[in-house]
């Protein structure tokens, strides 16, 4: 694995204009501070005089043996990067969530397509997945076209810049202690990956947080989770999408996905939204807890393919301010929230890998 990750250099694809440039337009501030200033944060050396990336220098040091003097130089050039610290704001306030707005970001003609291509020229690795990591074809397919529309938008920023910048001036939030040490173990994981492929840390590129190729993977995940599935000997997450489909299929039985175990299954609630026994049921979190009978009090399905011997969790997917949709969720289905802590995206990915699937079939 150490010596496998040499091929792994990102393209210079940028995120395509209207999905890049309409994220930063949307959430990134007019700009408060002179030209000089903006330039001055955009050069290099930002970070060289920093208290808290000379301690991480020196943790580098004694825990890995890096070259202190190596290190300094490599801050040296680490670009600070505004525009992703600001991308990283949480939304403004007061907007309701609506999951059908979210769901026609992804589940739309231009990805179907798309993956109706990759499919029938990728499937013979994605059958060979399936049967390696029980994840199937539709999932492996719907994953990949929402993260990357199939290797389009892999992301042009310098990860080195990024991560640096997010793990030493991540933005003022609630979470923001955490979120740093987040991404200060992945600037971690960033410079022992170029180190193990001996290649120059700059040389990635991915998004503007850091995620890497075809399946974006942060650099933590590609060390654990990344494998070799096209046998050259090396993983390649954006030249390779057999190296992609395997990786995350890999990836999500690694985080409990379970072979020929469904996804979800509509759900209609038998009591009121203002029920005082809704929120307990919704507030399990990432998993599983329930079965069926269990919940009949709460809520049922009119599906008869849902089996009555397996875990389920209830997930609400609201839709501003037309009604919540309710679904009953099994473990498969929270094993794609470890890829991202999202129902909106978990059920992204299951609702294109089916619309992909149905359309390849006709």
């Amino acid at each position: 694995m150490l010596n496998c990750i040499s091929s792994l250099i990102i393209a210079t694809a940028l995120l395509t204009a209207g999905q890049a440039y309409a994220i930063e337009k949307k959430h990134v501030k007019k700009a408060a501070t002179s030209d000089s200033t903006a330039k001055a944060q955009n050069a290099e050396g930002h970070f060289e005089q920093s208290k808290e990336v000379a301690s991480f220098i020196s943790s580098m040091v004694s825990k890995h043996g890096f070259s202190e003097a190596e290190l300094k130089t490599i801050f040296k050039q680490v670009k600070y990067i505004g525009s992703a610290r600001q991308l990283m704001r949480p939304a403004p306030p007061g907007k309701p969530k609506n999951w059908k707005a979210y769901r026609a970001r992804f589940v739309e003609p231009y990805r179907i397509e798309a993956g109706i291509a990759f499919w029938d020229k990728y499937a013979d690795a994605l059958t060979r997945a399936e049967q390696e990591y029980g994840v199937p074809p539709e999932i492996i397919v719907g994953l990949i076209g929402v993260e990357t529309i199939f290797g389009k938008q892999t992301g042009g920023f310098r990860v080195m810049d990024v991560l640096t910048t997010l793990a030493f001036d991540y933005p003022d939030t609630p979470t923001r202690d955490v979120r740093m040490q987040f991404f200060r173990a992945e600037l971690e994981n960033m410079l022992l990956m170029a180190r193990e492929a001996a290649l120059d840390p700059f040389l990635f590129k991915g998004s503007y947080a850091g995620a890497i190729g075809w399946p974006q993977f942060m650099p933590g995940s590609i060390r654990k989770y990344a494998v070799d599935f096209d046998g050259d000997g090396k993983i390649n997450l954006t030249d390779s999408p057999v190296d992609a489909i395997g990786s995350v299929a890999h990836y999500l039985a690694m985080h409990g996905w379970k072979r020929n175990l469904p996804i979800a299954f509509p759900a209609t609630l038998v009591v009121s939204e203002k029920s005082e026994q809704l929120p307990a049921v919704l507030g399990k979190g990432l998993q599983a807890s329930y079965q069926l009978q269990d919940l009949k009090a709460i809520a049922t399905t009119a599906s008869s393919e849902a089996p009555t011997n397996i875990q389920y969790g209830l997930v609400d997917l609201q839709n501003g301010n037309d009604a919540t949709e309710y679904w009953f969720a099994t473990e498969n289905f929270f094993a794609i929230t470890l890829y991202n802590r999202s129902y909106f995206y978990a059920m992204s990915v299951f609702d294109l890998g089916r619309a992909i699937a149905l359309a390849r079939q006709k």
